[in-house]
């Protein structure tokens, strides 16, 4: 307890000494003239936008034919945000997906679920999103929007985000900021930055630590982050950087609530079945870090070399409800409580969790010409590799007990470690292309290419199923954009993603450890975009297919290892997604908007095996979202600035066949912010209510393991936040 203790108070004792010894005015970054390489700066918000994780360096995003968004360190630090789902109230296409509080998170983007551990990258790499991801070290988080068959090599499709690390500013920076809410939350962060030895060198150093303490009972718990970037300019044709990210976070879980029989029960935010007398707080160990060096060859190439690792260790803890079994009529209900509120609950622990990423990537980045044609290529190599190692588990067959949902009785615990754990290992190479093709000053096409091969293997801890298999694929990407107008662009494109799934090696299956077919998804995409500087909006129409994979019974009642060979894993139809994306903003006068609606027809097609689900919505997906961000400056009051959002989300299907739905809803937030200046400093005050008139409702409904869940959306919560330049 001592070590945790020091741990969680290293940044904050760092944090008050660097504030007594520090006098430097802040400024912001300014690039330097002198340079053949890129200056290293931060994005300034006025700039149009663009977004590494599109594949395409540094095109605008304005002008590129992608779905794209970017939330800058800025917007994190406004909206009081903390973990990745806290982002997604800036875009309509983005929602949760099975986000329990004190656990990682998910998410869904154009109705599919992203797999953590293939749909995310740090600076580019792919990293894994099974921990605690923090954001106060984060220059910006960028989104695509769709299928990323190009930029990454297997990955659902939806989206892929990218997280991209602060880096070294050319001007001092010192910033303090202090956060409290209601809950009883308190946070401190620290940002320093700045050069040394006449501008060849630059640091960034981020220190957070927070004290954590959740809307339901037992959820106190504590974080703490520290991160590095250092660069230096080795010559005006070279640049070397580096960093590093050590975070560490405990704090208990809790579970999703569930139907009551046919019911839905209160939507309760401050109910925790995860309270019993052993119930210990999740506890996540990150550590991640890269090196990147870029060097120039001439005025019009340059080629980067990339290496990243991530650490992760994790000691997962939880008393989890699952199924019911009704004494008084005799009904097993297997993906609910039972109609009074009771429950089956597991005492499930998982110690020693271990997953390491290792990736290096080089490419080379040109422009040239063929005649009056002009070309921007990029060409490189991927290299990954994933390693997930742990020992037997609890998560036994039997219940501790039957709990109920009112009451929270005590149970005993079953700390019996005796559920095999799966270890897989993963290797995986990808080579790529990408050609952005200038053909009038009008007119683009935009070319890419990747081909991956896989080598997968995992096996359990008791040496049982066992799986080693090998694939390669390739996708491709193609897109037309013109430019109507100075400020307005047309787009259609076309690509692909693509999954990978083998057969598990249990005896049901007849295929055992054998790989499908490549499950690529396809998808096309026409979009329109308008940027004059001051106001923007976007108008896309997506679809999106996707292979399905199901049991297909051969033998018996069920498909049961009881039973050999009693089934086959096989494809079985598709999942269709198609929608339409509006938004837009604009800054005139005193006002300013940011906005976004999102409509999504997702349906199964073509289901031989289940066919009643043809034509059904998928389960936790709502047809309609709305969000939407204003803000007016007090011109009466010189530094006052009043906010306020919307979140707006249709009904969504709580069981497959949506003969349960949760209905929909919408929620207000406000924000009162004040810059001012405070011991000669610049200061902003910012107070800000969430769930403004306190409404009562399901944020989100996934059908995840055979079992239905239900998450209630926070209670009113009061924040303060202080944010101060020293």
């Amino acid at each position: 307890m001592a070590t945790h203790n020091r741990f969680r108070l290293l940044p904050v004792a760092l944090a008050a000494a660097l504030c007594a010894t520090a006098h430097a005015q802040p400024a912001q970054p300014a690039p330097r003239a002198d340079t053949t390489l890129a200056p290293v700066t931060i994005r300034s918000a006025a700039q149009d936008a663009t977004a590494d994780v599109t594949g395409f360096g540094d095109q605008p995003l304005s002008s590129t034919p992608v779905s794209a968004t970017v939330v800058g360190s800025d917007a994190i630090a406004d909206s009081g945000a903390r973990t990745l789902r806290d982002l997604y109230r800036f875009d309509s296409s983005v929602g949760d997906a099975y986000n329990a509080s004190g656990y990682y998170d998910y998410a869904s983007v154009r109705g599919f679920v992203l797999d953590p551990s293939y749909n995310y990258r740090r600076d580019g790499l792919p990293i894994s999103a099974e921990t605690s991801l923090s954001l106060e070290h984060l220059e910006r988080v960028e989104l695509l929007k769709g299928t990323s068959g190009i930029q990454a090599g297997t990955s659902a499709p939806g989206g892929l985000f990218n997280a991209v690390v602060k880096r070294p500013t050319n001007e001092p920076l010192r910033r303090l900021r202090a956060e409290v809410n209601s809950n009883g939350n308190a946070l401190t962060h620290l940002d320093l930055g700045g050069r040394l030895a006449e501008g060849d060198f630059g640091y960034r150093l981020n220190l957070a630590g927070e004290r954590l303490k959740g809307e339901a009972r037992g959820t106190e718990g504590w974080r703490g982050l520290a991160a590095l970037a250092v660069d230096a300019r080795l010559s005006r044709d070279s640049l070397l950087e580096a960093e590093f990210e050590l975070s560490r976070r405990r704090q208990p879980s809790v579970p999703g609530l569930s139907l009551l029989g046919n019911a839905l029960p209160p939507a309760d935010p401050k109910i925790n079945i995860n309270t019993q007398p052993w119930s210990q707080p999740v506890d996540f160990r990150n550590f991640s870090g890269s090196l990147r060096y870029t060097q120039a060859i001439d005025a019009r190439w340059n080629w980067q070399a990339q290496l990243g690792t991530q650490r992760l260790r994790t000691d997962d803890f939880l008393a989890y409800p699952f199924g019911c079994f009704d004494a008084g009529s005799g009904t097993y209900y297997a993906d609910r409580y039972c109609p009074n509120g009771d429950f089956d609950l597991y005492d499930f622990r998982s110690l020693n969790e271990k997953r390491n990423t290792t990736a290096a990537q080089w490419r080379i980045n040109g422009q040239f010409e063929t005649g009056a044609v002009g070309h921007k290529l990029s060409a490189g190599v991927l290299t990954s590799r994933l390693r997930v190692r742990g020992q037997p588990q609890a998560d036994n067959n039997a219940a501790v007990g039957t709990g109920n949902l009112f009451t929270l009785p005590t149970l005993p615990a079953d700390a019996s470690f005796t559920d095999p754990f799966t270890n897989r290992s993963e290797r995986s190479t990808e080579f790529f292309a990408t050609d952005v093709i200038q053909w009038t000053p009008a007119l683009q096409t935009w070319l890419g290419l990747r081909h991956t091969r896989l080598d997968r293997q995992s096996v359990r801890t008791d040496g049982s199923r066992a799986t080693d298999y090998s694939q390669d694929f390739t996708t491709p990407w193609l897109a037309m954009s013109v430019k109507l107008s100075p400020v307005h662009t047309a787009y259609a494109s076309w690509g692909q993603g693509v999954e990978s799934e083998v057969v598990a090696g249990r005896a049901r299956y007849t295929n055992n450890g054998e790989a499908l077919p490549a499950l690529k998804s396809d998808q096309w995409e026409i979009g329109l975009k308008a940027d004059d500087g001051r106001s923007r909006w976007h108008a896309t129409l997506f679809n999106v297919a996707r292979p399905v994979s199901a049991d297909r019974l051969n033998t018996g009642a069920s498909c049961s290892d009881s039973t050999p060979g009693s089934c086959t894993r096989v494809i079985d139809g598709e999942a269709r997604h198609r929608g339409l994306e509006l938004g837009g903003g604009r800054r005139s006068g005193a006002w300013s908007y940011d906005t976004s609606v999102t409509w999504i027809d997702a349906e199964r097609r073509d289901s031989v095996l289940t066919p009643a689900l043809n034509g059904k919505r998928p389960t936790n997906v709502p047809q309609w979202v709305l969000r939407a961000n204003l803000g007016y400056s007090v011109a009466a009051v010189p530094g006052l600035r009043l906010g306020a959002h919307l979140s707006h989300e249709g009904n969504r299907t709580v069981l497959p066949d949506e003969s349960i739905k949760i209905p929909s809803w919408t929620r207000v937030d406000a924000s009162l912010r004040y810059d001012t200046r405070l011991m000669n400093r610049p200061t902003t005050w910012t107070v800000a209510i969430h769930n403004l008139f306190d409404r009562r409702y399901f944020q989100e409904s996934p059908y995840q393991y055979e079992h239905v869940y239900l998450f209630p959306g926070a209670s009113r919560t009061l924040r303060v936040a202080m944010d101060t330049a020293f």
